[in-house]
């Protein structure tokens, strides 16, 4: 033990420990630094370091290691709670002390409240990493997440996206409101581009008025694509600087990893090519460094456009196609949404529903198509003495909509369509994100009098707790479980345990994507309750799928 005039008086703190954490011994400047009015009070106070004192959980066994390994811990920092709940940074200096023997004493050492000097480190740092106007990355750390996501891309397989982002109309701001106005607009822009990006994402001030974006984990260029517009329509967003209200526009330039270069350098000298092109095309648009990308987006945005005329102008139709028993009678039908487009003939629904779905135009979309569906439903004859009953598919990006249950209610109203004909089709999608909402959706659902089916089942990895968690009555195999089903054992044992499942809960069991006479023998064997799919039929127009039921609705 040092001299007691040393121990009292010394201006750090100072401090003997237990090897389970209890302090032994400490001076009034330790007290100090902990918010203790004296040494004594810290002893009876702080019993358990480990819990009581350190704010990282596990903090207390690094110190033990260290002190293990070496003997002692040299500028050992660490983040501290003090008496009053705040918390403040140490550096400690200890080693152990031992007896005569060798024995364990104590740890003994002195404490430093670096607290001022870890606050000057994290603004040094944030200064070199953070632009100081917009508080966004800059260049130095925009590099560093460059080669991250690039890490990333690489070992995951997806797509990763660099955008090379230019205001349009910022110098005339700049020189004519002054560099204050600029400033300002300069910071909107920022926030406008943080809420587009998802936190994995990352948005960058380059200089001036040029931002970047590194875009992760997408799979599929549709989904960029999406996101380019919605930044588009942000930045575009009025603007009130001085009194006034502007409007600016941006050239995005885009680069594609891998296919647009496989290092940051190449990336952002490619989306940097690729955005002089958006202006030179006349601005406030986005083009990518890939000729064949570009054509790509060309397409999608002129099939977005003409989506948005071909709803208004009715240029999508409910088609219809029937679900039979085991007899190949009808007894039900799937609604499906076809386009024919004066511009591009008969439109794939693989083309035009994830365009839909990403543009929010899935839910006209889907009113169009029930209001068909249901109107059609209500004028059908009935077959064996039962109607055939309708089924719907809804996205899981409707489950966002609010009113999706009441404007079913009234469409199924101004149809004269009773609810008990109805089985509106789901996937499990439709519980990622706020699943509790997606569950309180199905039960209004069902109150309405609606059947819920659960679609492309044997496709999820939880479709087995949905059967027993949510109010289910049906349940689709999906077509992958049937194609192959007539000589591939796996397939065939995987369709024959799921049916037997749906039996074993009483619901009702659909086969899809049935195509030939054998996968339907092997399916009604195995006591299937419906099926759908070319061997029956196409998807039908409605006069046609109508003709069908007067025959006698056989297929």
């Amino acid at each position: 033990m040092r001299p007691p005039s040393i121990f009292e008086h010394a201006s750090e703190g100072i401090f003997q420990t237990s090897l389970d954490g209890r302090y032994l011994a400490a001076n009034p400047a330790l007290a100090r630094i902990y918010g203790y009015a004296s040494p004594e009070e810290l002893i009876a106070d702080l019993s358990d370091i480990e819990h009581q004192l350190y704010v990282k959980p596990g903090r207390r066994e690094e110190f033990r290691r260290a002190m293990e390994a070496h003997g002692e811990v040299v500028n050992f920092e660490s983040e501290v709670y003090r008496r009053d709940g705040s918390k403040i940074w140490i550096s400690e200096n200890a080693h152990i002390v031992r007896g005569a023997n060798g024995e364990f004493i104590c740890y003994e050492g002195t404490v430093q409240d670096i607290t001022e000097r870890r606050r000057y480190q994290e603004q040094l740092e944030r200064q070199a990493n953070y632009d100081l106007l917009t508080g966004l990355p800059n260049r130095n750390l925009l590099a560093d997440r460059l080669d991250q996501a690039i890490l990333r891309a690489e070992r995951l397989g997806y797509f990763l996206a660099v955008v090379f982002i230019d205001l349009d109309g910022f110098k005339f701001i700049n020189d004519t409101l002054g560099h204050d106005a600029g400033d300002e607009l300069l910071i909107e822009i920022a926030n406008r581009l943080r809420a587009c990006l998802r936190g994995s994402d990352t948005v960058a001030r380059q200089g001036g008025d040029e931002f970047v974006l590194v875009l992760n984990d997408h799979y599929r260029t549709n989904s960029i694509i999406s996101l380019l517009e919605r930044v588009l329509m942000e930045v575009g967003r009025p603007v009130w600087l001085a009194g006034r209200e502007f409007q600016v526009g941006a050239s995005l330039g885009v680069a594609v990893f891998p296919q647009d270069g496989s290092d940051a350098a190449t990336l952002m000298k490619n989306a940097d090519i690729a955005m002089y092109a958006a202006k030179n095309r006349g601005r406030n648009n986005f083009q990518f460094f890939t000729r064949d990308l570009n054509r790509m987006a060309e397409e999608r945005l002129n099939l977005e456009t003409a989506m948005r005329a071909g709803i208004e102008q009715n240029e999508f139709l409910a088609y219809f196609q029937p679900k039979v028993d085991h007899r190949r009678r009808v007894v039900g039908v799937e609604a499906l949404a076809r386009w024919q487009s004066p511009a591009y003939g008969m439109v794939s629904p693989d083309r035009f529903i994830p365009i839909a779905e990403e543009t929010g135009l899935i839910l006209p979309l889907t009113e169009a198509i029930l209001r068909q569906a249901f109107a059609a439903a209500a004028r059908w004859p009935a077959l064996h003495g039962q109607v055939p009953h309708l089924a719907v598919n809804l996205s899981p990006k409707l489950f966002l909509d609010e009113g999706l249950v009441n404007r079913c209610a009234t469409l199924l109203r101004e149809a004269g369509l009773p609810p008990e004909r109805v089985e509106l089709e789901i996937t499990e999608s439709v519980f990622l994100g706020d699943g509790e909402r997606a569950v309180r959706l199905l039960h209004e659902f069902k109150e309405l009098g609606v059947a819920l089916a659960m679609d492309d089942f044997g496709t999820g990895y939880s479709s087995l707790s949905y059967l027993r968690r949510f109010p289910l009555d049906i349940i689709k195999i999906d077509r992958s479980l049937v194609t192959g089903i007539e000589h591939e054992e796996e397939v065939a044992m995987i369709a024959r345990a799921v049916i037997s499942l749906g039996q074993s809960l009483r619901k009702t069991v659909v086969a899809e994507g049935v195509e030939n006479a054998a996968q339907f023998d092997f399916l009604r064997y195995q006591g299937c309750h419906e099926f759908q799919g070319w061997l029956f039929s196409r998807p039908l127009p409605e006069q046609e799928f109508r003709a069908l039921l007067e025959r006698g609705g056989q297929c």
